[in-house]
């Protein structure tokens, strides 16, 4: 924003100051060193002229003084100073050396003719032999008045005093002309003062409207207008400053653009990273932060910005700042909560300049949940694969040892032996199986072999295999009963016929496996606007609220010696899952434990008229 600068403050006050400062100075110099010349030059003019008068009277009286038997002399005296004038001329007298007064020019005061000088300045002249000058001031006009009182010398040789000549003389009038000259001097010094004036405003507004034209480009270029241009009036200094200015604004521009280029890629970057980016000041306070890190820290930038990043990473107290710069290791942060966890993995580098100053440091958060949640169960998955072969093949080799040992001998223990060990072979081969094809379906090597299905025909016909499992089984006949609750209308839907059969298999036999006796499986079959809703439900003992989650995860059993001992591998739900979401479908559980399961498959369905197939 520019300021406004008043005139006493401005370049062109101070110039037009200056130039009347360095006039006054010099004319008043100049007016002193002349005008006290002048008077001193006309004063000294003034009594050379009254000395030449004297001098000229005092040739003239010589011969009348030396005339001791003159009886005339006052007479001729008086004659001779009535025709004396001068310039300023007041009186002049003629005393003898017995100090009186032998004549005076001035006609009003001839009674003073014959009468003793009372002056001092007489006494002293004739005491001396010598001029007498004295300057005062009338009490009655304030007139200066110079008075000569010059003695008369014989010329003879005696060197006699005859007399002394008292002129007084008006010098008024010398000062009132040098008083003149004096107030010519200042009129001439008031208006070349005017005319300095208005030159050093000329002056300055020639220096100052290119400053200026400057200062505006200036402050237009920090208001980011780099569009102007200052004009050049010369080529002088202010030219070239001019000149380096427009320069400096195309320069200025490009680097503006090229740095505003550069933050817009920056920020770009920052915006769209899938990695959290915080950079510090060297205290180590937040200066910048990208969203995926706000939303990573669950922080907004207004409550970041300022914050020191211990405490928006919650290390404040594990770590100071200078223990943080020193570890070279990645830090670990865990902000897991039930709902969301999240694990995320820090790194540090600090920002130095060329002269290793640290100004500052930034940090790059990774998100590793997934990493992390895919390394656990990797681990968990290694853990139970090992666990579920290794209980198997202890037995086996337990029963082969014996059988070893003679037991095959026995004709009563080698058969049960062998049918225990043919049973866990079994079992091996089915996890094996289902392995194979989980690791199939990860690897994305299991294609679908879909076709249009009646899915009502589909689960009738595998309730009625089970119906047929159930009248067969070693139980009674009545222990256990299928219910059925389907929707009237046939409904088609495209699936893989076998691996479809395989989930409802599994889910089936889960519900005869952990239903009571005498218990009841009730099969749904239900249709919505754009999928059908299979669901099993038993009255079994049900699942825990803390292991519903788990329910699908590969080797998890909620009663695991009951589901071991029934032969499970762990897998089936797992399998299941895999199948049903490769089906663009779903599969959940809901429970009640001690009351029940109801295991739910949803797929998509898209009804359609029979006139479709024509």
């Amino acid at each position: 924003m520019k300021k406004k600068i008043g005139f006493f403050q401005s370049i062109d006050f101070k110039i037009v100051f200056v130039f009347i400062v360095l006039l006054l100075v010099a004319l008043e110099l100049i007016g002193a060193y002349f005008v006290r010349q002048l008077e001193t030059q006309l004063i000294d003019n003034f009594q050379e002229e009254r000395r030449l008068q004297v001098g000229f009277l005092d040739n003239t009286l010589q011969p009348l003084l030396v005339d001791k038997e003159n009886r005339n002399l006052n007479e001729e005296i008086g004659r001779l100073l009535g025709d004396f004038s001068g310039n300023g001329v007041l009186e002049a007298q003629v005393i003898n050396p017995q100090h009186y007064i032998l004549g005076t020019s001035d006609t009003t005061n001839q009674s003073v003719v014959g009468m003793k000088s009372k002056d001092r300045d007489v006494h002293q002249a004739l005491l001396l032999s010598s001029n007498t000058t004295n300057q005062y001031t009338d009490q009655t006009t304030n007139d200066r008045i110079w008075k000569l009182v010059s003695p008369i010398i014989a010329n003879d040789g005696s060197n006699e005093v005859l007399g002394v000549i008292s002129l007084k003389t008006n010098i008024e009038s010398v000062y009132q002309q040098i008083e003149e000259i004096t107030i010519i001097f200042l009129n001439a010094s008031l208006i070349s003062m005017g005319l300095t004036v208005l030159l050093a405003l000329f002056i300055s507004r020639a220096i100052t409207k290119p400053i200026t034209e400057m200062t505006h480009q200036t402050i237009q270029m920090a208001e980011g207008n780099y569009s102007g241009q200052v004009k050049i009036y010369s080529e002088d200094e202010l030219g070239q400053l001019s000149l380096a200015i427009n320069d400096l604004s195309i320069k200025v521009e490009e680097a503006q653009e090229s740095t505003e280029a550069e933050r817009r890629r920056l920020n770009s970057v920052l915006t769209h990273m899938t990695d959290g980016v915080i950079a510090t000041d060297r205290r180590g306070k937040i200066v910048i932060i990208n969203e995926m890190a706000m939303e990573m820290l669950n922080v907004t930038q207004e409550t970041a910005i300022g914050r020191s990043i211990l405490e928006v990473l919650k290390k404040e107290k594990e770590f100071s700042l200078r223990k943080l710069l020193e570890n070279e290791e990645e830090l670990s942060f865990n902000f897991s909560t039930p709902e969301n966890p999240l694990i995320l993995q820090g790194g540090f580098s600090l920002i130095q300049r060329e002269t290793g100053f640290i100004s500052g440091i930034v940090c790059v958060l990774h998100d590793v949940t997934e990493q992390e949640k895919i390394e656990r169960e990797r681990r968990d998955f290694v853990s139970n694969v090992s666990h579920e072969l290794r209980t198997p093949l202890t037995s086996m080799r337990s029963y082969l040892e014996a059988l070893i040992d003679g037991a095959w001998k026995d004709p009563e223990i080698a058969p049960n032996f062998l049918q225990v060990t043919q049973e866990e072979t079994d079992r091996m081969i089915r996890m094996i199986s289902d392995l194979l094809n989980l690791s199939r379906m990860d690897a994305g090597n299991s294609e679908l072999e879909l076709e249009y299905i009646n899915i009502n025909e589909l689960m009738s016909h595998v309730l009625d295999r089970f119906d047929m499992m159930i009248q067969s089984s070693d139980r009674p006949k009545k222990a256990f009963s299928i219910k059925r609750e389907f929707t009237n209308r046939q409904i088609w839907t495209e699936i893989d016929t076998d691996k479809m059969m395989q989930v409802f298999d599994n889910i089936m036999n889960n519900a005869i496996k952990y239903s009571p006796d005498g218990g009841t499986i009730t099969c749904r079959l239900q249709e919505t606007h754009n999928s059908v809703v299979i669901s099993v439900s038993d009255q079994g003992m049900g699942i825990p609220r803390k292991d519903l989650p788990h329910v699908f995860d590969r080797f998890y059993r909620v009663d695991k010696a009951r589901a071991r001992s029934m032969g499970g591998t762990g897998l089936g739900l797992a399998i299941s899952k895999e199948v049903i979401q490769r089906h663009g479908g779903k599969i959940w559980v809901d429970s009640i434990e001690g009351k029940g399961t109801t295991f739910y498959v949803s797929l998509p369905y898209l009804p359609y008229e029979e006139d479709d197939w024509e």
